[in-house]
């Protein structure tokens, strides 16, 4: 492994909740519904960020704690009964149903897991019911995923056939992408988790070779394990590079040549190298700080850095899995400096005394930073985004391109308005 430089820190955090994920997770399995059970304020998150009308009819609601649920002055369990009644009356065409925790409902001490419970055995063979946290108490914004994964596999069925499973949420036409390149590679059993419905979950077992496409999946990776599945550990498919081991990675697996592989993504990448031009030449030597938040941090200044030429001067990143990134770690270039966790004072003031040209980071710091001069770009935007895939390295590319070429843009309109 490379001489990476890691530092620790603690202190306040400036992240979304886990309750963020939904957003994403109720795209993907469109007969699930996500039920979170919280204040007003987790209602507006869930509401702003998907960008959903109040009049609309989304796969995701809140079941409000008001005061009196707060303040123990109401039976929370009995009036959650009563929003799930009216919920699966008026909605049948709902499979399956996550109760979602938050920061009101854990404090509370809200037992999710027994009323799901209860729910199963009410509405058995109509509706399954599963729960897990959406908290920020704890977490960051992305393992409100980890969570929802986590509480489907104990519903996934056993097999002995050998199969490969890509693990991790991913944009519909990525995911065909994807699978049309491991059928031209040779790998025709290929399935996803999630899947497109909550109830036709893959069967998993000790001949299932997983690929992780997310790298915030730790507590996924290790049910996995437990059930006996091979986890293949590879770079995270961002860019060509990283694309291109971790489907060597699958290939290996499955005792396939490299070269099969490389003559099949050939034209791909090529063609990627070239759309990349445009975006290279903007980002090429300019100076990037990732600031902690989806835990895609180490991925994506891998990318930037080796295909883009970006230099890194700090990368932030809330959790650091080890295992999950250490062919990662293997690409960043010599003394990186990681920072796992963070105290954002701390990191502000590195960010005002660098003066990077570009800093990720959450929507939060975005305007205040914004507002001093320094030039940001939202992390969550690369959770909303299909970004995965050779395909997809020059929109990945322009993600960050794009805000430094708009304000030189503007810097240049505003010196001629001066003149």
């Amino acid at each position: 492994m490379n001489k990476v430089e890691f530092y620790k820190e603690t202190g306040p955090r400036e992240v979304f909740c886990g309750l963020t994920s939904i957003v994403w997770l109720h795209r993907r399995m469109p007969d699930a519904f996500f039920l979170v059970v919280g204040s007003r304020t987790c209602a507006h998150l869930i509401q702003s960020a998907a960008g959903v009308m109040i009049f609309a009819e989304p796969r995701f609601g809140t079941a409000i704690l008001e005061e009196k649920d707060l303040a123990g002055l109401a039976d929370a369990h009995e009036e959650l009964d009563k929003v799930v009644n009216d919920l699966i009356a008026r909605r049948p065409e709902i499979k399956t149903l996550f109760l979602v925790g938050s920061c009101p409902s854990e404090v509370i001490k809200l037992d999710l897991a027994t009323v799901a419970e209860k729910l199963n055995k009410r509405f058995l063979g109509r509706v399954q019911f599963l729960n897990y946290s959406g908290s920020g108490i704890e977490t960051t914004f992305t393992q409100g995923e980890d969570g929802a994964l986590k509480a489907l596999i104990p519903l996934m069925e056993s097999t002995d056939e050998e199969k490969l499973l890509i693990v991790g949420t991913i944009a519909n036409n990525v995911e065909d992408r994807f699978k049309k390149i491991f059928k031209n590679i040779g790998i025709n059993n290929v399935e996803s988790f999630p899947p497109r419905q909550s109830t036709d979950l893959p069967k998993i077992g000790t001949n299932t070779k997983v690929l992780f496409t997310q790298p915030y999946l730790s507590d996924t990776l290790r049910d996995l394990q437990h059930r006996g599945c091979e986890i293949l550990y590879a770079p995270f498919p961002l860019g060509i590079e990283g694309s291109t081991k971790w489907l060597l990675a699958a290939a290996e697996a499955f005792k396939i040549p490299d070269l099969k592989v490389h003559e099949v993504i050939a034209p791909l990448a090529n063609r990627a190298r070239q759309a990349m031009e445009s975006h290279k030449k903007i980002l090429k030597g300019k100076n990037l700080f990732l600031l902690p938040e989806s835990q895609l941090e180490i991925s994506l200044a891998r990318f930037l850095h080796n295909e883009c030429e970006m230099n890194l001067i700090e990368v932030g990143t809330p959790y650091l899995n080890k295992e999950l990134m250490e062919e990662e770690l293997k690409l960043l270039p010599e003394n990186t400096k990681i920072v796992e966790g963070q105290h954002v004072e701390n990191q502000l003031d590195r960010v005002r005394k660098s003066q990077p040209d570009l800093v990720v980071c959450g929507m939060g710091l975005a305007n205040p930073l914004e507002a001093e001069g320094i030039h940001t770009k939202w992390s969550i935007e690369m959770v909303f985004s299909p970004i995965h895939g050779i395909d997809q390295a020059a929109d990945l590319a322009g993600l960050f391109s794009r805000p430094l070429k708009r304000n030189q843009i503007l810097t240049t309109k505003t010196l001629a308005t001066h003149k």
